[in-house]
């Protein structure tokens, strides 16, 4: 049976698997073995990539396989051809579709039409693997995830469901700070909740960024203005500017509190160098993690 990862959820009871089998790769398991040989992973970019893109690369030469980069402007995609098309044609080639989609509609069209596997490497709606490498760098530092408090502050936004539902999934508690009008998507929310109520965890969204990040284990954020929302960044600096990630709002977590950022970081506006360079960030290893998830997550997929 055809496994997709469109969302965190995708993942179901084996996430934590996932997890520990990054950590082990990550260790040095099957360093000196191919298990991807002979295989091959497209790689479709509608947005531009730093971390998804190398490390997808870097993941799948490690394993053996190969990938083969597709923007827009190099394949039909780009002149008309359905994403419907694209995915079937692809699937006679490749064994496995990743794919970073400007539109979520789009991101299911092409796994609806794909025979063969297809990871979502970010859309609107949710970015999973960058949420399994985040927790992957929590559990690495704190040697558990369930009854953690992990506190987001900032922009609801794709990374910020993907990390909510995947807290709640591992029993943490996650707890949103977002301005109004700004908050994760509803229908994820309700799901988070569910998920949250099976395993132990909690679901909570705020308006009030100290009182998210009081007693946090994690203090997370993320850029205020996504790709493609570039010209309302002046109105988004002036609504998030109390959501900053700064020294400050850190005193307020434990003292072992961590943070993270998904990068790439806007210095001085979401978070400051002080929090960003100081011993509690744990951002760069985030960064990194993201190899060795990515490697984790074509194992699962790729037969």
């Amino acid at each position: 049976m055809k496994l997709n990862v469109i969302s965190v959820q995708d993942f179901g009871e084996s996430l934590e698997d996932i997890i520990d089998s990054a950590q082990r790769l990550k260790k040095g398991a099957l360093k000196n073995s191919d298990p991807l040989k002979g295989k091959t992973l497209a790689m479709i970019f509608e947005k531009a990539s730093t971390r998804t893109r190398v490390s997808f690369e870097v993941a799948m030469e490690q394993l053996g396989g190969h990938a083969i980069f597709l923007g827009t402007k190099d394949i039909q995609l780009g002149r008309g051809e359905t994403i419907s098309d694209t995915a079937r044609v692809l699937s006679r080639m490749v064994d496995c579709i990743m794919y970073r989609a400007s539109k979520h509609d789009m991101m299911l069209e092409l796994a609806n039409s794909a025979t063969v596997p297809v990871i979502s490497a970010l859309d609107e709606i949710e970015h999973p693997c960058q949420a399994v490498a985040d927790l992957m760098t929590i559990k690495e530092q704190k040697g558990k995830l369930k009854g953690l408090k992990l506190a987001y502050v900032g922009d609801g936004n794709n990374v910020c469901n993907s990390l909510m539902l995947g807290a709640a999934m591992v029993g943490m508690n996650f707890v949103a700070a977002c301005p109004e009008g700004y908050e994760p998507n509803s229908r994820l929310m309700r799901q988070a909740d569910k998920l949250a109520k099976k395993s132990g965890g909690s679901v909570k969204v705020i308006e009030d960024p100290g009182e998210a990040a009081t007693k946090a284990d994690v203090l997370y954020t993320d850029t205020w203005v996504s790709m493609g929302m570039e010209d309302e960044t002046h109105e988004r600096e002036r609504i998030f500017k109390p959501y900053q990630l700064n020294s400050g709002l850190l005193k307020k977590g434990k003292k072992d509190c961590m943070v993270l950022h998904c990068l790439p970081a806007h210095r001085g506006l979401e978070i400051t160098d002080e929090v960003m360079d100081g011993p509690r960030s744990f951002i760069f290893d985030q960064s990194e993690n993201r190899l060795h998830t990515e490697k984790a997550i074509l194992l699962a997929l790729i037969h």
